[in-house]
């Protein structure tokens, strides 16, 4: 949690074969589902479909920033965690623009190939968080990527929802809902990342001032 991230020292920092291993084979399966997902995305119309591929891809470069930082300065690994705080939240804003975007231009997505897809993708989703699970506790880098692969699972949820709810109503709407709670899950994760990665960066400063 956010608060007392200044108690760095007893954070996790990534350094163990085991995270490292947990990260590329996450890499790897996000990297998948987000080739597979956007490009059913296209097909299905599914703007809910798109906001999960996207989330997909920010994992897919969140894990691989995290690998590389592992074994760095604090001060280093809280940089990374924050540049990767901005980015989901841009993702976020870029989702949210977009489905106001679909508002203005309603098409109903094609809720079959979402359900199929979101199926698949909360599969992979699962895998994720039950390789990290016992990573979720740690500095910001580390903590960054268990916050991703929570929201993924969540998010695979939210599209079989959607899927089921343009399925009943026969419009547009569930998806585009689904996709505004996406991307608000976006920017409420880079807030925690974003906070914690900050405290970081200050710590060393803080501690060599006394």
């Amino acid at each position: 949690m956010a608060q007392g991230c200044c108690n760095h020292d007893a954070r996790f920092d990534g350094a163990s074969r085991g995270f490292r291993t947990a990260l590329w084979l996450v890499i790897a399966i996000n990297a998948l589902m987000f080739v597979v997902e956007m490009t059913a995305g296209a097909l299905a119309g599914s703007q809910a479909l798109k906001a999960d591929a996207l989330d997909f891809l920010g994992d897919t470069l969140t894990y691989g920033i995290s690998l590389y930082v592992i074994g760095m300065s604090l001060r280093v690994r809280a940089t990374a965690a924050l540049l990767k705080g901005l980015s989901l939240a841009g993702m976020g804003l870029w989702v949210l623009g977009s489905t106001l975007y679909e508002v203005l231009v309603l098409g109903v997505p094609n809720a079959p190939v979402m359900s199929v897809v979101g199926f698949l993708a909360l599969a992979a989703n699962m895998a994720s968080v039950l390789i990290l699970v016992r990573y979720k506790d740690g500095d910001a880098n580390v903590r960054s990527v268990w916050l991703c692969s929570r929201n993924d699972a969540i998010g695979n949820v939210a599209v079989m929802a959607a899927a089921a709810g343009v399925w009943l109503s026969g419009t547009a709407w569930p998806d585009l809902i689904v996709a505004g709670l996406m991307a608000t899950l976006f920017l409420w994760s880079s807030l925690q990342i974003i906070r914690q990665a900050l405290a970081e960066r200050q710590a060393p400063a803080a501690m060599a001032a006394e």
